[in-house]
């Protein structure tokens, strides 16, 4: 089966991961139901045509293993049973239309079409026909899976049915890599910037994909595979107004006017340094104050700077954003480049440095590292102990980057510092009122010393707006006596 063929040849250990996982929830489907019993529900879009690709395997593994083949048996020889529905909106793309028909077409898929609305569409069906669980691409994230889990029963208020959901935990990675990986066909849209399909009438391309340059007067975006972020996936899920220019979203979200996204958008990152040697009080921490000044200027802010002990359970406590449930296991690559540095010795359980959140982990290889980065989740961990180290991982870091999108790049940001001699507590008010006008803008005060002048720093992604700032400043605290510094 060409499916299950290509992610066994993959290098990618993560995808294996949740691909064996995923099949094992559709194989478990099957065992509860019969194939008269289950029905699939496709939309066209991105996580439904991973899910169908899925079932195919899914189905070819269940009935292989049923009839005791080795692998032997040819894709065609094993049908395509499943009843596969699609609800037919007139707000509809063209293009999910076409792809989901030429779809239906080049799988044999027993489609059925449904012209009402979601809720009323599943009681017809579920009244025609004997179906109870109906596969669906729901993922963690979407706003229809809060509270689900792979097999959930339908909410209250609705026709009964199992909801199947064997893709829940996977993430706009995983799916690309999926499709990517496998090589199958996708709707069109995706190529043309759109990361997440809804209507016609609340769906444009995202803006964090938008080619700049002098010459696509045309707005052009890169592919939705090339999002860096997926947590940004429906950013471009808006109402829309007009028909905007590249990267500028005329849209209405809770009355504010949403920008150029990919300009006016602050991406913000923590930064957690791992070591006693700076808690003794015996190495000072260097890397912190270095790394926020690189990740300034690719477009990022920094909202944490935290030192913790270099134990597991403190670590995990300051990773809040990880809230990772997998087990800790063994990793066996990474344990490999350990070796080489360090030899034998840290092999096996002995080994906490090798040992890595199972299954969620990817690790980034470059030819100038003797030992890849490590991503989990939005966790990225460089494991530089010096500055030097540091430019060296970040430069391999914005490489990767610059191939494979792992963090948005974007235009640095400005700063401007002014110094004044005005007491904190005549400063006070004029600056909480500036932080509330210019929510755009990292504004922020402190003295080198108690007796020190105040320096306030105003940091941000548009000169002109830190000007502003600084001229609405000037007149609340009704003095000239500010000077700029370097």
């Amino acid at each position: 089966m060409e499916i299950d063929i290509a992610v066994r040849e993959s290098d990618d250990r993560r995808l294996k991961t949740k691909y064996k996982n995923a099949i094992y929830v559709i194989q478990r489907a099957f065992a509860l139901y019969s194939v008269d019993e289950v029905a699939f529900s496709f939309n066209g879009g991105k996580d439904s045509t991973v899910l169908l690709h899925l079932l195919r395997a899914g189905y070819y593994l269940h009935k292989a293993e049923k009839i005791g083949c080795n692998g032997d048996l040819m894709d065609g020889e094993i049908a395509y049973p499943i009843r596969t529905i699609y609800f037919e909106s007139a707000s509809a793309f063209p293009e999910i239309n076409s792809f989901t028909y030429e779809t239906a077409k080049s799988y044999g898929l027993q489609m059925e079409i449904i012209r009402l609305d979601f809720k009323a569409g599943l009681e017809a069906l579920l009244k025609a026909k004997p179906i109870r669980a109906i596969f669906l691409g729901v993922r963690i994230g979407d706003p229809t899976a809060v509270g689900q889990e792979q097999f959930s029963p339908s909410s209250p208020g609705w026709p009964p049915f199992m909801r199947v959901n064997p893709i829940l935990d996977w993430s706009y990675r995983d799916v690309w890599s999926f499709l990517l990986t496998c090589k199958v066909r996708y709707c069109s849209l995706y190529d043309e910037g759109y990361t997440s399909i809804g209507s016609v009438h609340d769906t444009v391309p995202n803006g964090l994909l938008c080619i700049r340059d002098s010459s696509n007067s045309e707005g052009k975006f890169r592919p939705a595979y090339l999002l860096a972020d997926g947590r940004l996936e429906r950013a471009g899920r808006v109402k829309k107004n007009s028909s905007p220019p590249c990267g500028q979203l005329a849209s209405v979200s809770n009355g504010l006017k949403s920008r150029d996204l990919s300009w006016h958008s602050m991406l913000t990152a923590s930064i957690i340094a791992v070591g006693d040697e700076i808690l003794f009080g015996t190495v000072e921490d260097k890397l912190g104050s270095s790394l926020c000044r690189r990740l300034h200027s690719i477009g990022w802010t920094v909202s944490q700077l935290a030192v913790t002990r270099n134990d597991i359970d403190s670590v995990a406590d300051e990773v809040v954003k990880r809230k990772s449930t997998n087990d800790m296991a063994p990793d066996e690559e990474f344990e490999e480049y350990l070796r080489h540095l360090i030899g034998e010795k840290c092999t096996g359980d002995r080994n906490e440095m090798a040992q890595l959140p199972e299954g969620i982990t990817e690790l980034l290889h470059h030819e100038q590292l003797p030992v890849p980065l490590i991503k989990c989740h939005n966790v990225i961990i460089l494991s530089a102990t010096n500055v030097a180290e540091l430019d060296l991982q970040w430069d391999c870091l914005l490489d990767l980057s610059s191939s494979n999108g792992l963090l948005v790049l974007m235009e640095p940001l400005q700063s401007k510092r002014l110094c004044t001699n005005t007491s904190d507590v005549e400063a006070a008010q004029p600056l909480s009122k500036l932080c509330l006008e210019f929510p755009d803008l990292y504004i922020g005060a402190y003295r080198a010393s108690r007796n020190g002048p105040l320096i306030i720093t105003f940091q941000g992604k548009d000169q002109g707006r830190i000007a502003a700032a600084t001229a609405a400043l000037s007149e609340k605290l009704h003095t000239g006596q500010f000077c700029e510094v370097d």
